[in-house]
C-alpha cells in the first residue's frame, strides 16, 4: 500500500532533492517568477505556499523557522518584506503555475511558477459605480 506515499522522487537522493526544492523557492523569492519542469514547479509550490503561511505569522519565530527551511537569509528577509505584504487578503493560493508546453529536447512539461499579484478584497469588496443619469433639458 502507498498511503500518504505523495513525494516525488526525481531520480535523486532525499538530501538532493530537499536542496533542489530548497532553491526552486529561494529563486522564486527572488526573481518573483521561475521556469522548470511542471512536475519540479508543483512540487516547489507546496514548500513556497508554506513559507507564505510560516511568514504570514510574524515575529522572530517565524523567521527563524523560514530560516531553517530555505538557510537564506536574503530569500527569507524578501520573504517577510516583499511577497508577505504583497499576498495580504489572500487565505491561501499564492502561487500559480502556468504550462508552457514541451521542451524542445527530451519533451519534458515546462511551466512557469510564479506569484499571485492580484489583490483579493479589492475587486469583490467595492460595489459598482451606479451610472451616470443624463438630465434632459428644461425647455
Amino acid at each position: 500500500m502507498r498511503h500518504r506515499k505523495n513525494n516525488v522522487k526525481f531520480g535523486r537522493s532525499s538530501a538532493h532533492r530537499e536542496a533542489l526544492i530548497e532553491m526552486l523557492v529561494i529563486g522564486l523569492i527572488k526573481a518573483k517568477s521561475i521556469r522548470t519542469s511542471a512536475r519540479k514547479a508543483k512540487v516547489a509550490r507546496q514548500l513556497a505556499e508554506k513559507m507564505v503561511t510560516v511568514a504570514r505569522k510574524g515575529g522572530v519565530v517565524a523567521y527563524r523557522q523560514a530560516l531553517a527551511v530555505l538557510r537564506d537569509e536574503d530569500a527569507v528577509h524578501e520573504l517577510f518584506t516583499v511577497i508577505v505584504p504583497m499576498q495580504e487578503g489572500r487565505n491561501g493560493g499564492y502561487t500559480r503555475i502556468v504550462k508552457l508546453g514541451q521542451r524542445s529536447s527530451d519533451g519534458c512539461e515546462m511551466a512557469v511558477l510564479s506569484w499571485v499579484n492580484e489583490p483579493v478584497a479589492a475587486e469583490a469588496a467595492a460595489p459598482a459605480a451606479p451610472a451616470e443619469e443624463v438630465a434632459a433639458p428644461a425647455n
